[in-house]
């Protein structure tokens, strides 16, 4: 069964990788933001070194392109489209922590990886819709409700 699917926009390509590629460095990043804080460590004191960090903000500026590019790729994609693809960011937060944090891989969290990843095949092969062609933008404005 074909369902007639087209090529995604380069746009919507280059800001989903980029949001893959963003969502990690964002979750490597934090991780290792906090790895020298002790569990026992109070909230405040957690609070002090998280602060103290420069890859805290490292992380936080990354956050804040994350916004816009997801933001942009919004605007062009659908998000019930879009979203799902991102979970590949799973596949490559897993291989980077277990390269380098050294993070230990049970074939539990390797099967629940290989299941997001057949999930992303599905949703890949379905049709979306982008805003140059009709998409999921509203034509009109929402009400607002009081």
């Amino acid at each position: 069964m074909k369902f007639g699917l087209r090529k995604l926009p380069a746009a919507v390509v280059g800001g989903l990788i980029l949001a893959i590629i963003l969502d990690t460095f964002i979750q490597i990043t934090w991780k290792l933001a906090v790895a020298h804080i002790p569990p026992s460590a109070s909230v405040t004191a957690t609070v002090r070194a998280v602060l103290a960090s420069p890859l805290f903000y490292t992380a936080m500026l990354a956050v804040s392109v994350q916004f816009w590019n997801w933001m942009r790729v919004l605007a062009r994609a659908d998000l019930s489209f879009a979203q799902p693809l991102t979970a590949l960011s799973y596949l490559s937060v897993l291989a980077l922590s277990w390269l380098s944090l050294h993070e230990h891989l049970s074939v539990s969290r390797l099967l629940g990886v290989a299941f997001i990843l057949a999930g992303v095949f599905f949703i890949s092969r379905t049709p979306f819709l982008t805003a140059g062609d009709g998409g999921s933008v509203p034509s009109k404005p929402l009400p607002h409700c009081p």
